[in-house]
């Protein structure tokens, strides 16, 4: 796991040129799950260790309910990754990340909106203003 906000930046801007590659070979308009698939197979490529689509129960005192989170991708257990393709990111989808770092403990996460003429326009970063040990469910 990352330590520092330099380890972070290194492995955000890793993630970030694997979207790029992703993003100049399909191109916007296609499904979540196509681009989530293929950022997932560039960051094995590129030896990241990643967890696809991985269930999210709630801890809620002493109880773990089985809601219906599911992250799309986690990159070595520090950043999590929520794969877009709509017209224009809204802010429930800064709060639908935002949570899941507090759900997580995770120190960083991207959200990625293919669906952009040029990937640095889908590209939003945000840190976890309370990062805490890691709980990946």
């Amino acid at each position: 796991m990352a330590n520092d906000l330099t380890d972070i930046n290194a492995l955000t801007s890793g993630i970030l040129s694997a979207a790029i590659k992703v993003h100049r070979v399909l191109g916007p308009g296609l499904l979540e799950s196509v681009y989530t698939a293929c950022l997932a197979h560039e960051l094995r490529e590129a030896q990241f260790r990643i967890i696809s689509e991985r269930r999210l129960p709630v801890k809620y005192g002493n109880v773990r309910i089985r809601c219906g989170f599911r992250l799309d991708v986690v990159v070595n257990e520090t950043v999590i990754i929520e794969v877009k393709s709509v017209k224009r990111l809204a802010p429930i989808h800064q709060a639908q990340i935002l949570t899941y770092l507090k759900l997580t403990g995770c120190p960083a996460g991207l959200l990625l909106n293919f669906n952009v003429p040029l990937m640095k326009q889908g590209i939003k970063r945000l840190l976890n203003p309370k990062p805490g040990p890691v709980y990946l469910g």
